[in-house]
Formats: C-alpha cells, structure tokens, sequence
C-alpha cells in the first residue's frame, strides 16, 4: 500500500480557477498527510532555488514535463509502490516550465500525457492520480478495469 505521507507536491504559481481549487481540495481530503507546497511565480531561477530549499536531503525529485515518462495509472501505482516508501517531491513548474538543469537533475522524469496541460489542470491530475494510485493498490473501487 502506497503511503501518501511520504509524498509532496511543489507547485510554482497559485491556483486562480475556482473549480480547480475545489477539485483539488475533494481530493486532499482523501489524500490525508500528501503535503503540497506552492511557490511564488517568479524567475526560473529563483523558481528552482526554491524548490531546492523544499526538497529534503533522502526525498527522490520527479519533475512533470512533456518530454518526461508516460506511465498508465496501473504502471504509476507500481512505479510507486516499487519505490518502497521513499519520500518523493514532485515538482510542477510554472507557465515558463522549469529549468533544464532541474530537470536534469531529477530522479525521474513524469509526463502525465503528450499534451501539453496548464500548470492548474496538472497539479488536479496529478493528485488524482496519486489517490488513484492508492486506490489501485489497496484494491479499493476507485480504478475500474
């Protein structure tokens, strides 16, 4: 079974969509102890200073972008199942994306779909596909087949 505390998410820029927000919100509720943090939309540099103060010293950094791996929910949830409880950061950049050497310095890279998705739409799909990722591997109904 995943354990969802052991995951945060670092997303640069505020969410402004209002059914976003509250898309996002229903799911943290079934997300106790994920840990999302959000950083001022600034520079890219100062962007990636940032998220480099958040990141703990053992959490692997995955950073979502197009050019990242594509998993299915099934190959998510064991990708994350596999990681044996590491504490894991997933890094979300804003309009201007994130900066190579982040990228290049990640543990792995995650693209959530070829398309290309504003930085509010992929914090909402990435939360529910964690809590779609717990729901896999507990065997819960949420993930139909």
């Amino acid at each position: 079974m995943l354990n969802i505390s052991h995951y945060k998410i670092i997303a640069i820029g505020k969410i402004k969509k209002k059914w976003i927000q509250e898309g996002i919100e229903m799911y943290l509720k079934r997300l106790p102890g994920l840990e999302v943090k959000e950083i001022k939309d600034s520079t890219q540099l100062k962007e990636e200073y940032s998220i480099k103060e958040i990141i703990g010293k053992n959490e692997l950094l995955v950073t979502l972008n197009e050019n990242g791996q594509s998993f299915t929910s099934k190959q998510l949830a064991t990708k994350l199942l596999n990681s044996h409880n590491q504490n894991i950061s997933f890094v979300i950049g804003g309009a201007s994306g994130l900066l190579p050497s982040l990228n290049n310095s990640a543990s792995w890279q995650l693209s959530l779909s070829p398309l290309t998705f504003p930085h509010e739409i992929a914090r909402l799909l990435l939360i529910e596909q964690l809590y779609r990722a717990k729901s896999i591997t507990q065997g819960g109904p949420y993930h139909k087949e």
